[in-house]
């Protein structure tokens, strides 16, 4: 099979002159419009190998030893162990070239591992993870968070469609919208046949009729993006909000990423937060701990509670206020907040304190 007489063009042709018949030919004989099955494969087979350059120099040297012929080193001594190879190209014994990069393909497709992704699926915007840090406070009530991206945004002048505005985006010729084309694929366990990303299309399956000229034909740019995160009250650190489409834009008008929000919280002087219940510690008096007393404490609000102290408490005993602590994420009620007594032993002492304490003393206190 000569690859020119296929495509109709001469050894001299230019690459524009092979494209320009391929696209005539591809388009008269593929399949889904009725042609021969056969004869586009022989077509494709001839564009894979003429289009490229260095594919068409071993062409144009080795003829019919490209496609498994004779080894081109006989009667020359032979290659070395009976094969030769070049970059991640290699040929055996026989003359049959093969693509080292292939072999990989090869076993995805006979072996299980030939899961594709759809042209859409490829051209979809990537996903995009930022971490939000908030105080704690914060969360006892839904708050609004500001986020400033850089990222892939939609062209304004093309909306997302890559084609200049007033002109059309038309179907592959080539792949007839498939984003695919087959290629024939020859290794060292023979010839089989593959699909492979259309090289018209570069997989997209469509072809503007004029490119935007802001985008260059993607459908999106890189910009800037401040976007609005509602934090639900009572989120906790670690947790993650999803929010459908503000990833980066797609090519092309494809569905954007999603955007993912990871919260943090800042560790807060006073409270320790534990699920949706708060800790803090408040220190009492001797007096107060043995008399009992009515005391203030700060609450994460930053209002005063009053707090009432039990005569004979112990440095240590734990009291709890119910409804103080951070509201229930399911938005229906709050935690509580527990107060760890500490008893202050005094360093300094007067001399009226000092007296009054040695009474104590006598007294078995």
């Amino acid at each position: 099979m000569d690859y020119y007489e296929v495509l109709g063009v001469t050894k001299s042709a230019t690459q524009e002159d092979i494209k320009k018949a391929f696209h005539k030919l591809a388009h008269k004989y593929h399949p889904d419009k009725g042609g021969d099955e056969k004869k586009f494969k022989e077509i494709n087979e001839a564009y894979q190998v003429l289009s490229d350059k260095s594919k068409r120099e071993q062409y144009d040297q080795f003829g019919r030893t490209f496609e498994g012929g004779a080894n081109p080193f006989e009667g020359q001594g032979g290659a070395p162990f009976g094969s030769w190879a070049w970059g991640n190209r290699a040929q055996s014994g026989d003359g049959v070239e093969f693509d080292m990069g292939d072999i990989g393909e090869m076993f995805e497709e006979f072996f299980g591992g030939g899961h594709r992704t759809s042209k859409k699926d490829a051209r979809r915007g990537k996903d995009i993870q930022v971490d939000v840090e908030m105080p704690l406070e914060r969360t006892l009530t839904e708050s609004i968070e500001k986020i400033d991206l850089t990222k892939y945004i939609t062209c304004n002048r093309c909306q997302g469609a890559g084609a200049e505005p007033g002109t059309k985006i038309k179907e592959c010729f080539s792949c007839r919208g498939a984003g695919q084309v087959q290629q024939v694929k020859k290794t060292i366990f023979g010839s089989y046949t593959a699909l492979a990303t259309c090289p018209e299309c570069k997989g997209e399956g469509t072809i503007p009729e004029k490119p935007c000229n802001v985008c260059k034909g993607e459908g999106r740019v890189k910009g800037h993006d401040i976007i609005e995160v509602r934090v639900p009250a009572g989120i906790d650190a670690n947790q993650v909000i999803k929010i459908e489409g503000r990833g980066e834009a797609g090519k092309k008008g494809v569905k954007a990423g999603n955007l993912f929000v990871r919260i943090f919280i800042k560790k807060h002087p006073l409270f320790e937060r534990r699920g949706d219940d708060l800790f803090t510690q408040s220190e009492i008096s001797f007096s107060q701990a043995s008399l009992g007393d009515e005391i203030e404490i700060k609450s994460l609000e930053g209002t005063n509670i009053l707090l009432q102290v039990p005569a004979g408490t112990e440095s240590g005993k734990v009291l709890r206020i119910s409804g103080k602590g951070i509201p229930h994420f399911s938005g229906y009620g709050k935690g509580s907040l527990y107060i760890e007594l500490k008893i202050k032993t005094p360093k300094k002492l007067s001399k009226d304190q000092k007296e009054l304490l040695k009474k104590l003393k006598d007294e078995g206190l």
